[in-house]
């Protein structure tokens, strides 16, 4: 069966004996700010080159699991752990305006390299996401898609293990979401680290992700196991459109019939 959907008390894999089991662990974290839980009981495994995407309403605690991964907020010892950098990229790409595209890459690498091999590391991550003859420009001269990739590169080069993508494409047109998508796959398989991403689209979940995660009211209630290759994951695919309606039934919408005549978000691949 291609698509699994698990019990979230199921869902996750049992503490392993090493660190090699995980990129990233997740062990009965909880958030609060004031009287408000956003968190409550999380545990998850995220595995070494495991592409997972997180879904969830707005205000679910999808972005505060994120930033406890990112270490952006702070979490009791234990709760988090990480195996090697994990790096973010946001919905908004947070390029300073007073510093170039190469400079903006470059801020991820102040406290790891000397300043002549962090230059090449940086070009050689540029030219990645196809930016290569940007590199001397400012953010305002780039298109929404472009800064998003100059974020993403910025993520990239200081060769994370884990990658956590915060809602990074939900700002842009339809046919830049679907060159991002691509983009996203291939550094994804070229560089082999574990990718966690946060949306609200299921299609843009169905069409990524090896497994599937669904928040609600700060906690994890579902998991999906996706098997198709990617290039079998149209929404009209019987399989995908199972799943999709069995997603945003969880999700609490009656979901619409899919398009017979819309291919798959993704074409880059059997896996």
């Amino acid at each position: 069966m291609a698509f699994l959907r698990t019990p979230a008390h199921t869902a996750q894999a049992a503490p392993g004996e090493g660190s090699g089991d995980y990129a990233a662990r997740v062990v009965d974290h909880n958030r609060s700010f004031g009287d408000t839980h956003v968190l409550r009981s999380i545990d998850l495994d995220i595995k070494p080159s495991e592409f997972v995407v997180m879904l969830g309403r707005s205000g679910c605690g999808k972005s505060t699991l994120l930033r406890s991964l990112a270490r952006l907020d702070p979490s009791p010892a234990g709760e988090i752990q990480t195996i090697g950098r994990a790096t973010v990229a946001f919905q908004e790409p947070r390029l300073l305006p007073w510093r170039r595209v190469r400079e903006n890459v470059e801020l991820a690498l102040l406290n790891t390299s000397e300043r002549s091999s962090r230059r090449g590391l940086v070009d050689q991550t540029l030219a990645e996401v196809g930016l290569a003859e940007k590199a001397g420009s400012w953010p305002r001269q780039l298109s929404g898609g472009q800064a998003q990739r100059v974020s993403l590169a910025r993520a990239l080069v200081s060769n994370p293990s884990l990658l956590l993508l915060d809602e990074p494409f939900s700002a842009l047109d339809a046919l830049t979401r679907i060159d991002m998508h691509q983009l996203v796959i291939q550094l994804w398989r070229r560089h082999g680290m574990a990718v966690l991403l946060v949306t609200h689209d299921v299609d843009e979940a169905l069409a990524l992700a090896d497994r599937v995660v669904l928040m609600d009211q700060g906690r994890i209630t579902h998991t999906w196991q996706v098997d198709l290759p990617r290039t079998d994951r149209a929404p009209s695919q019987p399989e995908v459109a199972r799943a999709r309606a069995e997603i945003l039934q969880a999700l609490g919408v009656k979901p619409l019939e899919p398009n017979p005549n819309r291919r798959s978000l993704t074409n880059q691949g059997a896996a």
